[in-house]
C-alpha cells in the first residue's frame, strides 16, 4: 500500500538535490555487484579457521589441523605443545618420492578430500581410493575404497534439528536417488528452511556449518532423509535405497524404560495430577494411593511439575492461580497447500497481562502431609506458567530458588528449609531501574563448602561475589573495577577458581572486546590470559593444560594463537588470517570510529562500511543499521563479511552502526539509559558519533541520511522520523514493536516495567504518529510470532488517521525478520535508492 500526496513536492526537492553529487550511484551495475557479492566474496579469507585435533595418550601434548590457503588448498600442520614447535604434517617431497615408488599408485593427487592422523599414520582420501601414509617410516600403502560419502539417514532414526552453528564448511550434496528431491535446513527448533530443488543425478555444493542438519522431501512433501553436517564428512549422498523406502524404517532399539513423570528418585513414590488434585501413591509393583489433596480447583490449579528432594523424602509441587490466556490471531491469506486463508492462533503474553500466582505446596509421603509455604518472600514472581526455578541441595534440607519480582526490580535467591519449611533470603539485588535478570545474572552453588557464587551489579559493574550460603554473608567481591564480567567459562571448585569472559579488562582496548581471565573466589590472582587487541573465543585442549586463542576485530582478519592455560603465556602463533584475497573482489575494510556521548565522559563506538568503488571527490548518503535494545550491544567486533551491509554499501552507501546510551555491556548507568525510556534509543549519542565521523570524513553528506532495522531496531527506525526528522530523511522498519504494549511481556516489562505506567504511552511510535516526517517504508510479515504483526498495522491507522504519507509491505507466508527474505530486501534497497539518491532503481 503507498500513500502518495503532500509530500511530493519535498520528494523532488530531495532528489534534484541529490542527482548531482550522487551520478551514477543506485545503477543496473551497482546492483549487480550487490547481487554477487556473497558468491564473490566466499572462502576469500585463507587461514581463518584452525580446528586443533588432540592426540590421545602419550601424544596429548600434540594436535594436528589444515588450513585453507590462499590457492583453495590445504595446509595440514602439526604441532608439539611442549616444545612450542609447529611442522608440516608431512614431508611434501617425501610422500611425492614415496608415491613415485609405488606403481600401481598412480598420479599424487592435487587436493585431498580427507584427511586423518593418529600419532604416526596419516589417512588419507581422493575421490574412491585412500591410503595409509607412515611419514617415519616412508612407506605408502592403499587401505581401498574411501568411505566416500556420509548418507542421508532415514527421518525417523537421525537427528531432528540443528546443534548450535560450529565451524563454516562448504557441504557437497550428491543426488544419485534417480528422483528429484528438495533440500531443506531444518533450524535450532526443528523448523524447515527451504533451499529448493536438487535434480537427479547432480550435486550441489552449500554453505552450512558443522552440527546443521538438513533434510530432503520428495516432490510430495513427504520426508525422506536427514543429514547432520560435520567437519570431519562435509559430503551427503542421497541414495536409491533411501528413496525407495518410503515407508518409515523399522523402530531403533527401544530405549530403556525411564520413570513415569512424577516418580521419586528411589521409585518407591509417585505424584500426579487427577481431576485437579495432587494424588501421591506408594509401591514398587502393587501401587497404592497413600493420601490425595483437596484444595485443588479450576481457579486453584496443581502443575505436574514435581521436583523430589534426592533422599525421596519430601517434594516441591505449584498450586496456581492461572493468570490471562492473552491469545493472539492472524490470518495466513495465501497457504502453500489450500486455496482458502488459514487461521492462526498462540498464546502470547503482553505487558500488564495478569499472570499465574503460584504457592509452593511441600509435600511429605512418608507422613501423609502437603503443607503450603506461605508467600510473603515471594509475593508477586515474575512467571508466565507458574513456575519459579530451583533445585533442592544435593543432602535434601533445602530447596532453593530464585524469585524474580514483577517489574523487576527485586531478585532474589531463596531457600526452603524442608523440615520447617521456613524460607530464607540468602541473595539479593535490589533496584530503583531494574534487575537485568535475563543478562546479568548468575548464580552457582558450592555444595561441599556451603557457599555460593553470585553476580551482581550492585557496584556499578556486573561483578562476581562470594557469600556465605548459611549466613547470606557476603564473604567477599571476587572481581570489581569499571569493567564487566560478561559470561563464566568453568568453576572450579577444587582450585576455588573462576574462568570468565570480561569486556573493557584491558583499558587501551575497546570495552566491548571479550578477553578470557581467571580469578580466585577470594578475589586474588586475577590473570588476563588474552592479549591481542580484538574479540577473543578460546578452545581448550582435552586435558585442559592449552587454548587456542581466536581474536579478530572487524578491520583485522582471525588470529589464532596457542597458549599456555596456567598463566596465558603464548606458545606460539598459529595462524594469521590474510584478507588480501577478500579485499582483492572489493570488498572494503570496516573503518571503527568513536565518539564522546551526550554526558560528555562515555566513549561510544561505531563502524562504517564504504562501497567498493569508493571515490573519495564524491559524497555518499549515509544509511545507519539501528537496534537499539537494551539487552546487549550491536556494533559487530569480530571480523566477518558482513554482507548485509556491503551488499547496501554498493549501492552507493555509507553504511554505519553505533552503539549509543541505553545499551548493555558496558556499566549499569549506561544501560540506565533505557529505564522507563526506549524512545530514546540513543540517538543523541548515535547521531553524535555519525556527526564526528563525518567531521574527518568529507565524503560522508549527512545531508542525506537513511535508517533501518527490524524488532526493536523497526522501532527504533520510526522513532528518528519522529523524534529527529532534522536528521534522519529516510527510514525503513521491519517487523516492528511500535507500542510496547503490544508486544512480548517479558522484554517489554523487564525495561519499562510493571504496572503499566505512561512511559509505554511516551514509547510508542503509534501515539506519536502524527509527527512523522520524511519518507517511511514498513515491513511485515504476516505470520510473525515474535512480534504481533498488529502492531504494525495499528501504526500503519494511526498514521492513515494522521494523514501521513508511507508505504508498506506485508510479506505474506512470513514470519519475524521479513526484510531479510530476498523480495522485501530488495525493496529495502529501492527504497533507500529512490529517496536518499533521488533515482528510480534500475536492478533489472
Amino acid at each position: 500500500m503507498t500513500r502518495r500526496g503532500r509530500c511530493l513536492s519535498g520528494w523532488l526537492a530531495i532528489g534534484l538535490h541529490a542527482a548531482g553529487p550522487v551520478h551514477g550511484q543506485g545503477s543496473w551495475a551497482d546492483y549487480e555487484r550487490a547481487r554477487e557479492l556473497p558468491a564473490r566474496t566466499e572462502g576469500r579469507i585463507p587461514r581463518a579457521r584452525v580446528s586443533a585435533q588432540w592426540l590421545e595418550g602419550t601424544n596429548s601434548h600434540r594436535f594436528w589441523y589444515g588450513a585453507e590457503t590462499a590457492g583453495g588448498q590445504t595446509d595440514y600442520r602439526l604441532v608439539d605443545a611442549d616444545s612450542g614447535s609447529r611442522t608440516p604434517l608431512w614431508d611434501a617431497a617425501e610422500l611425492a618420492r614415496t608415491w613415485k615408488a609405488r606403481p600401481d599408485a598412480g598420479s599424487l593427487p592435487g587436493r585431498w578430500d580427507r584427511v586423518e592422523f593418529d600419532g604416526r599414520t596419516v589417512s588419507l582420501e581422493s575421490g574412491a581410493r585412500r591410503w595409509s601414509f607412515v611419514p617415519a617410516a616412508g612407506t605408502v600403502l592403499e587401505a581401498g575404497k574411501s568411505a566416500g560419502a556420509g548418507d542421508f539417514q532415514p527421518v525417523n532414526s537421525g537427528p531432528k534439528r540443528s546443534e548450535p552453528a560450529g565451524v563454516s564448511l562448504s557441504a557437497e550434496f550428491q543426488n544419485q536417488s534417480g528422483e528429484d528431491v528438495d533440500l531443506f535446513w531444518l533450524d535450532e527448533q526443528g523448523e524447515r528452511r527451504g533451499y529448493g530443488r536438487l535434480r537427479a543425478g547432480a550435486e550441489r555444493r552449500q554453505h552450512t556449518f558443522a552440527g546443521h542438519v538438513w533434510m530432503i522431501t520428495d516432490a510430495a512433501g513427504q520426508a525422506l532423509g536427514v543429514w547432520m553436517a560435520s567437519e570431519r564428512n562435509p559430503r551427503a549422498r542421497i541414495s536409491s535405497e533411501l528413496i525407495s523406502r518410503r515407508a518409515p524404517s523399522p523402530a531403533a532399539s527401544p530405549e530403556p524404560a525411564r520413570p513415569a513423570p512424577g516418580t521419586s528418585p528411589d521409585g518407591q513414590w509417585r505424584v500426579r495430577v487427577e481431576n485437579g488434585q495432587l494424588v501421591v501413591t506408594s509401591g514398587r509393583g502393587e501401587v497404592r494411593e497413600r493420601f490425595r489433596s483437596t484444595d485443588g480447583s479450576a481457579t486453584n490449579v496443581y502443575l505436574a511439575d514435581i521436583r523430589w528432594s534426592p533422599d525421596s523424602q519430601r517434594f516441591i509441587a505449584h498450586r496456581v492461580v492461572p493468570g490471562a490466556e492473552h491469545v493472539v490471531s492472524f490470518v495466513e491469506a495465501a497457504p502453500r497447500d489450500q486455496l482458502q486463508p488459514r487461521l492462526h492462533q498462540h498464546r502470547y503474553l503482553k505487558p500488564g497481562d495478569p499472570l499465574p500466582k503460584p504457592t509452593l505446596v511441600l509435600g511429605e509421603p512418608g507422613a501423609g502431609s502437603l503443607r503450603d509455604i506461605p508467600s510473603a518472600s515471594y509475593p508477586n514472581p515474575f512467571t508466565e506458567d507458574g513456575e519459579m526455578d530451583g533445585e533442592w541441595s544435593p543432602d535434601s534440607r533445602e530447596y532453593r530458588f530464585v524469585y524474580n519480582q514483577r517489574g523487576h526490580q527485586i531478585y532474589r535467591q531463596l531457600a526452603l528449609d524442608g523440615h520447617t519449611g521456613a524460607i530464607r533470603v540468602v541473595a539479593e539485588e535490589a533496584f530503583p531501574t531494574f534487575v537485568d535478570w535475563t543478562a546479568k545474572t548468575w548464580r552457582h552453588w558450592l555444595d561441599e563448602t556451603g557457599e555460593l557464587l553470585w553476580m551482581s551489579e550492585r557496584d556499578g559493574w556486573c561483578h562476581l561475589f562470594l557469600y556465605d550460603g548459611a549466613s547470606g554473608r557476603v564473604k567477599n567481591q571476587i572481581t570489581r573495577g569499571e569493567w564487566v564480567v560478561r559470561r563464566v567459562e568453568r568453576v572450579d571448585a577444587r582450585a576455588r577458581q573462576i574462568w570468565f569472559f570480561a569486556g573493557g579488562i584491558r583499558p587501551d582496548q575497546d570495552p566491548y572486546q571479550l578477553h578470557f581471565c581467571r580469578v580466585n573466589f577470594d578475589g586474588s590472582g586475577l590473570t588476563i590470559l588474552t592479549e591481542g587487541d580484538g574479540n577473543h573465543r578460546v578452545e581448550f585442549s582435552p586435558d585442559r593444560r592449552w587454548f587456542l586463542d581466536i581474536w579478530s576485530r572487524v578491520d583485522q582478519p582471525p588470529v589464532t594463537e596457542l597458549r599456555r592455560t596456567s598463566d596465558g603465556r603464548l606458545v606460539l602463533e598459529l595462524e594469521r588470517a590474510d584478507a588480501a584475497p577478500l579485499v582483492a573482489t572489493g570488498w572494503t575494510m570496516p573503518e571503527r570510529f568513536q565518539s564522546k556521548a551526550r554526558d560528555g565522559t562515555t566513549d561510544i563506538f561505531g563502524v562504517l562500511i564504504r562501497p567498493s568503488n569508493f571515490d573519495p571527490q564524491r559524497r555518499y548518503p549515509v544509511v545507519e543499521e539501528v537496534y537499539a535494545g537494551p539487552q546487549a550491544a550491536y556494533v559487530p567486533k569480530e571480523f566477518g563479511r558482513m554482507l548485509r551491509a556491503h551488499q547496501l554499501a554498493e549501492l552507493g552507501f555509507i553504511v554505519v552502526q553505533v552503539d549509543g546510551l541505553g545499551t548493555s555491556q558496558r556499566s549499569k548507568a549506561i544501560q540506565d539509559y533505557s529505564h522507563k525510556n526506549l524512545a530514546d534509543a540513543g540517538f543523541v549519542d548515535r547521531i553524535g558519533g555519525i556527526r564526528a565521523a563525518a567531521a574527518t570524513r568529507p565524503w560522508m553528506d549527512l545531508t542525506h541520511v537513511g535508517i533501518y532495522g527490524g524488532s526493536a531496531g523497526g522501532q527504533n527506525a520510526v522513532r528518528a522520523l519522529l523524534d529527529h526528522p532534522d536528521f534522519y530523511h529516510v527510514a525503513v522498519a521491519d517487523c516492528g514493536c511500535h507500542d510496547n504494549r503490544m508486544d512480548k511481556i517479558w522484554w517489554n516489562e523487564q525495561w519499562l516495567g510493571w504496572p503499566i505506567d505512561d512511559s509505554y504511552v511516551r514509547s510508542s511510535n503509534v501515539a506519536d504518529a502524527h509527527k512523522l516526517r520524511g519518507h517511511l517504508l514498513l515491513i511485515v510479515g504476516e505470520l510473525d510470532r515474535n512480534v504481533d504483526p498488529a502492531s504494525t498495522m495499528q501504526l500503519v491507522d494511526a498514521l492513515e488517521r494522521a494523514d501521513r504519507d508511507f508505504e508498506l509491505l506485508v510479506m505474506t507466508g512470513t514470519g519475524h525478520g521479513a526484510a531479510e527474505t530476498p523480495y522485501a530486501s530488495r525493496r529495502r534497497q529501492d527504497f533507500l535508492v529512490r529517496h536518499l539518491l533521488g533515482k528510480e532503481p534500475r536492478w533489472r
